[in-house]
Parts: C-alpha cells; sequence; structure tokens
C-alpha cells in the first residue's frame, strides 16, 4: 500500500484535471479548486521544509567551525531577523519593509548586474564563427544584443525615408525567427508533458516515489 497508494492518487488526481478541462460541470470544477487549494498547501509545507534545511544545514558548518562558517552565521542571523521583523511588526512596514528595499534588492540588482559579464563570456566562447552555422549565430546574437539597448537606435541605416537601426532587425530576429524557433521547442516540451503525465497516471512512470520505485 506504501506504493500503491500514491499510484491511485496520481492516477484519479491526473483523471480529474484530465475531465475538469473538458467538461463544464459545477462538482467536477470545484473539486477542481479543491485540487489547487490542496496545492497552495502543499507548497506553503514545502516552503517551510526548505526553510528548515537551509537553517539546519547552515547550523551544522557553524557547529563543526567548517570553511566560510561566518556566512552561515550571517545567514541564519537574517533568516530570523527576517522571519520576526514580520511577526513582531508587519511585511509592509518596520524593519522588514526596510530590509526588503535596501538590502535584499540591492544585492538582487547586484547579482543580475554581474550576469551581464557571464552573459557576454559564454557567449565569446559559444559564438566563435568555426562554420557558417557558427557565424551566423554570431551575427545574429551581436544584432540582437545590440539592438537591446539605446545604442541600437543610433546605428543603422537610412533607405529612403526609413531609418532601419539594429534595433528594429533585433525585434525582427526576436519576432519571427526566434519565435518560430521557440514555439518549436514549446510543442516538443508539451508533448514530451503530455507523454510524461499519460505515464504517471498509468502508474508507468514512478520516479516521484523516491529510489526503488
Amino acid at each position: 500500500m506504501k506504493k500503491t497508494g500514491p499510484v491511485i492518487l496520481g492516477f484519479l488526481v491526473g483523471i480529474l484535471m484530465l475531465v475538469q478541462y473538458f467538461t463544464p460541470n459545477a462538482w467536477i470544477e470545484a473539486r477542481y479548486n479543491n485540487v489547487l487549494d490542496w496545492k497552495q498547501v502543499v507548497f506553503g509545507m514545502t516552503l517551510i521544509l526548505g526553510v528548515v534545511s537551509l537553517f539546519l544545514y547552515h547550523w551544522r558548518k557553524i557547529s563543526r567551525r567548517q570553511s566560510g562558517w561566518g556566512y552561515s552565521v550571517v545567514t541564519i542571523g537574517g533568516l530570523l531577523f527576517m522571519i520576526f521583523a514580520a511577526l513582531i511588526w508587519s511585511p509592509e512596514a518596520g524593519p522588514y519593509r526596510w530590509m526588503f528595499d535596501y538590502v535584499q534588492a540591492p544585492m538582487q540588482a547586484t547579482m543580475f548586474a554581474l550576469l551581464a559579464f557571464y552573459v557576454a563570456s559564454a557567449s565569446y566562447r559559444a559564438f566563435r564563427a568555426r562554420g557558417f552555422h557558427a557565424a551566423l549565430l554570431l551575427t545574429a546574437g551581436v544584432i540582437v544584443m545590440l539592438g537591446r539597448v539605446p545604442l541600437g537606435e543610433l546605428i543603422g541605416v537610412r533607405i529612403g525615408e526609413t531609418h532601419i537601426s539594429l534595433a528594429t532587425i533585433s525585434s525582427w530576429i526576436l519576432d519571427y525567427p526566434n519565435l518560430a524557433a521557440k514555439r518549436g521547442v514549446m510543442i516538443g516540451v508539451g508533448l514530451g508533458m503530455t507523454a510524461t503525465a499519460i505515464k504517471i497516471i498509468v502508474g508507468i512512470e514512478r520516479t516521484y516515489l523516491g529510489r526503488g520505485a
């Protein structure tokens, strides 16, 4: 029953989700909303599990004085401070809001700003023109990157009364060739999701039960 129960539950929930999409029935729609509510409960429990796991991981590093344990002290201190600040004051005011606006948000902005250098480095390694297709990818990548910044509006050619800038060409590449390839990938992903869902419903795919399933 330890393995059969989850398989039966997955079958019933999968069939419910499938039937409600094609059946405008009030009772089935109500059960569908109940499943969505339970999904929020499960999400909340996984969030709590993640917080507890994070705390225990860094607490072990501190207790064993492992390399970088000082950063673990800062992590646990920030975690506990934000939790108690939200409980004592309010998420919309007080120290919690101040920490979010003036500590967390600037750190996130810094991380995203640093990603630009990693993207440029990865692009340099990936866009080496070793052949026709690589050269085509390199050209399109350079046009798109330059077209996404204000400089792209200034670089371009004038044909008659029309000014064709790199920003215009960049938008065309994103709206047509890139979108066509993206839709092809999404169709493949959708077919893969459908196949996996069917395998879970009929009990063929059981990796979600863990090892030995």
